[in-house]
């Protein structure tokens, strides 16, 4: 639905049930004599009408106003939880990348470590090499 749909339903709704009680009166209205109507005489019907019109606008523009400020708070709300769940989905990558950058380096560590065992085991039987006269000693 357009908002312009949305504006004009209820002002036709208030014409509509104003011609209805336009007619109703007019059906029950006593004939008109030959005296004139007092000063404080009821509005007339286009009076009416149109007072009804004026309601009807007023009351679309308030529903439509308190619409939009849902909307803009709906939005506000929305907008923070998406900064605030970023905002959590960085920090928990950021604390897995650093755990895993501390396992690969303690891995590393490890690697090098056993492999430097290895090679002075090696090293060790192997003749002329550092670690035989070392360990000849």
């Amino acid at each position: 639905m357009t908002t312009s749909f949305i504006r004009t339903v209820p002002v036709v709704l208030a014409l509509a049930l104003a011609s209805i009680g336009v007619s109703a009166v007019a059906q029950t209205a006593a004939p008109a004599t030959a005296t004139p109507a007092p000063a404080t005489a009821e509005p007339s019907t286009t009076e009416k009408v149109k007072e009804a019109g004026k309601d009807a606008v007023d009351a679309t523009k308030r529903t439509t106003k308190k619409a939009v400020n849902a909307t803009e708070r709906g939005t506000k709300k929305a907008w923070n939880a998406t900064k605030r769940t970023t905002k959590k989905a960085t920090n928990a990558t950021k604390s897995v990348a650093a755990k895993t950058g501390d396992a690969v380096e303690t891995a590393g560590h490890k690697t090098a470590d056993g492999m430097r065992s290895a090679g002075k085991a090696i090293g060790e039987k192997v003749p002329g090499t550092a670690e035989n006269e070392a360990a000849k000693k």
